[in-house]
């Protein structure tokens, strides 16, 4: 059985809350590194970064974030050099947070350079974490159980949030 829990509109709104939560945060920064753990947490930031750029004139750069979510110990790739974002802005981006494994291993990635300030976003925050993460800026939360499965649709329109 298949639930719709955001239709396309819901979803546009959540995206667009979120961007002015982020500009709230980084009002004083002349660039935001939106780094989007691939590849659902990549979409949802480049749906971010459109958004964001309607309400802020800094800068906002894509990173692209790869991480082994079998084995998040392997080393993490990101499309920026570490020089790129050291002492800037960056915001983590998935679109589903659920035990926030691969969340907490970008979040250790980045801190191996120097940043002014590290917050994350999620679309969905599904409240089964086992580690000691959580997301700064999230577009809905929900309770489900560990057999249900969310899905994310934000590559091609409509966008929707499944619960399978």
């Amino acid at each position: 059985m298949e639930t719709r829990i955001l239709d396309h509109d819901q979803v546009k709104n959540k995206i667009r809350r979120i961007a002015y939560q982020i500009a709230e945060v980084f009002l004083n920064h002349d660039e935001i590194i939106l780094a989007g753990i691939s590849d659902g947490g990549y979409v949802f930031a480049k749906k971010l970064k459109a958004s964001l750029s309607k309400i802020v004139t800094s800068e906002i750069t894509l990173c692209k974030v790869e991480i082994d979510k079998t084995n998040p110990l392997r080393e993490i790739k990101t499309s920026l050099k570490p020089e790129e974002y050291t002492n800037k802005g960056v915001v983590l981006c998935d679109d589903v947070l659920n035990s926030g494994t691969t969340l907490i291993y970008g979040v250790k990635h980045f801190l191996n350079v120097p940043l002014d300030r590290l917050k994350t976003a999620v679309l969905v925050n599904r409240n089964h974490k086992k580690y000691p993460v959580k997301a700064d800026f999230k577009g809905i939360s929900l309770s489900t159980t560990m057999q249900e499965h969310i899905e994310v649709y934000l590559k091609a329109e409509p966008y929707s949030v499944i619960l399978k």
